[in-house]
């Protein structure tokens, strides 16, 4: 009976059990290593990176996601997030609509991180064509980014639905129940609510910019979302990179993949 606590090589199972896992890691570790060398290898070749991104890259500066565990879709409320974010609850009950907005939707005083800042830098250094972000809170281009494509608008910008006057976040954030304009129209934000198209000249633009890649690397999302997630069908190079914690629908395509959080990535591209 004492036979099988030992392993064929005459170890103890336990001792070879741990010497196994010691090796399997190391191992992850070497091909992370190798992974990460090719990726600067890449970067170092490339003239028209595109960086697509998502929830992920905004959670690293503090603010929440929609589909995390402790997202806006892992809270209480009234009514499903999803549906106050809708086109027809805005029409319906603008009031209850901005209460929720203004407490959930309106990311302000978050500072960009290390991603936001190293692709700001690769732009300048004209290696970056244009950021495509599915994200609403304006920090990519407080990082310095230019030709940022933002696919579901901005809480930055805001109009008067009468008017057209522009209105900024502030004003959004520190009116009472319904902003108005001066002439009494509503302020809406320039945000992609559920039941409105996407910005078509922002999507064409989308488009042409990651068809022309020469990079292109995904970060922080799962891909899971559409028509979004659909404008990867338009790249054609084969140097696709996957930045994200968890397996994505697109990994089988994927050239190289992390499971790993845009900060460990991006801090060792700085």
């Amino acid at each position: 009976m004492l036979l099988n606590n030992f392993s064929p090589t005459g170890c103890p199972v336990g001792v070879a059990f741990l010497a196994l896992r010691r090796y399997n890691k190391r191992k992850r570790s070497v091909m992370a290593v190798q992974q990460l060398d090719t990726l600067k290898q890449w970067i170092s070749e490339s003239e028209r990176i595109v960086f697509f991104g998502g929830a992920g890259v905004s959670t690293e500066s503090g603010i929440p996601d929609f589909r995390s565990v402790d997202g806006l879709y892992n809270q209480k409320f009234e009514y499903p997030p999803e549906q106050i974010i809708s086109h027809s609850f805005y029409c319906r009950d603008p009031e209850y609509f901005f209460r929720f907005y203004r407490e959930k939707m309106l990311p302000l005083g978050f500072e960009p991180n290390v991603t936001h800042r190293v692709l700001a830098q690769w732009e300048q250094e004209g290696k970056l064509s244009a950021v495509v972000t599915q994200n609403i809170d304006g920090l990519h281009q407080k990082a310095g980014s230019k030709n940022v494509l933002e696919l579901h608008g901005s809480v930055l910008r805001n109009y008067c639905t009468r008017c057209g006057k522009f209105h900024s976040a502030e004003f959004v954030k520190e009116s009472e129940g319904i902003p108005r304009c001066d002439c009494g129209g509503i302020v809406k934000p320039d945000v992609v609510l559920y039941e409105e198209s996407l910005n078509s000249r922002v999507m064409d633009a989308a488009a042409d910019a990651i068809y022309e890649a020469d990079l292109l690397i995904v970060g922080g999302t799962s891909l899971v979302v559409y028509p979004a997630a659909g404008l990867l069908q338009y790249y054609q190079g084969d140097r696709l990179v996957l930045i994200n914690r968890d397996p994505t629908p697109y990994d089988y395509r994927a050239e190289l993949i992390f499971h790993n959080s845009l900060g460990e990535i991006f801090s060792a591209l700085e």
